[in-house]
């Protein structure tokens, strides 16, 4: 009898623990599970915020009242929504480098502001132009086709065709990862304008233009409106948004579109997206 209640209490005592186990992994398991979606949650508020960014800056491009409309030339715009903070800057893209209108003097122009040698400068140019030209002629200033593609040990040659994504220019040959790092925000395919307009480009493209880009970065920079501002509409329409939100607790949402405004593809859309990057950072 002894024997069979010391065996009925250890297996007693065996349950109990097997139980506690089972319930300890259950709490753990819901405490895992409520974490990952407050994280979710909030990364979701994030990233809305950042949406919603997007969606005010185009309404305050096409604000009638000069002084309260901003400008697609690259300067920074803050804004509060519902709790979080969110950076804008917008771009449009006429005062970008069109990578299927530019001549090969002006990309040459380009790459050299950005510190590329002149030689290879040129020689990249050249090799932009053969790549979009429907021909199978080399440029004057050197360039590239199809044997000088085979002769690097590329499996592709020039595409005879123009640029459908800026993204597309890597593949040019003599192009490099850290120049295409540094040249890829000043470049569009969206203007079709030959020369960018210098109303809205960055520095290093009103430098390439020939201009003295210190006294429009510091119009741009001045906290209040110029008399300039309000002589300037809303741009060409097609814009390089990039959106910023950050919510209290730290949680940021990053949100970089190129943007068609008018009515959109998807309906009730003020707008066509034909970029659209997205990405969120937690809190430190």
């Amino acid at each position: 009898m002894r024997r069979e209640r010391g065996v009925a209490l250890l297996l007693v005592l065996w349950l109990t623990m097997l139980l506690a186990g089972v319930v300890g992994a259950f709490a753990l398991t819901a405490q895992m599970e409520k974490l990952q979606g407050r994280t979710l949650s909030r990364g979701v508020v994030a990233e809305q915020a950042a949406r919603a960014g997007v969606e005010y800056a185009l309404t305050r491009l096409t604000e009638s009242d000069p002084r309260l409309r901003w400008q697609p030339d690259g300067r920074r715009y803050d804004w509060l929504f519902g709790g979080a903070r969110v950076r804008i800057e917008v771009v449009d893209e006429s005062g970008k480098v069109d990578l299927n209108a530019a001549d090969v003097d002006l990309l040459t122009r380009l790459f050299a502001v950005l510190g590329v040698d002149q030689a290879e400068a040129g020689s990249i140019a050249a090799a932009i132009a053969d790549w979009r030209d429907s021909d199978d002629l080399t440029q004057p200033q050197g360039g590239a086709e199809d044997p000088a593609y085979a002769s690097a040990g590329l499996p592709w040659g020039a595409k005879d065709a123009p640029f459908d994504t800026v993204a597309e220019v890597e593949q040019v040959l003599g192009m490099t990862p850290a120049i295409y790092a540094r040249v890829a925000p000043l470049l569009t395919i969206y203007s079709g304008q030959g020369r960018p307009d210098p109303q809205f480009a960055a520095a290093e493209v009103l430098q390439a233009l020939g201009e003295d880009p210190a006294p429009i970065l510091a119009r741009r920079n001045a906290r209040t409106p110029s008399p300039e501002d309000a002589l300037l509409g809303g741009g060409s329409g097609t814009y390089s948004i990039d959106s910023r939100a950050r919510l209290p607790n730290g949680r940021q949402a990053i949100l970089r579109v190129v943007v068609r405004a008018g009515i959109g593809t998807v309906p009730g859309s003020a707008y066509t997206a034909l970029r659209w990057e997205q990405g969120a950072t937690a809190p430190r």
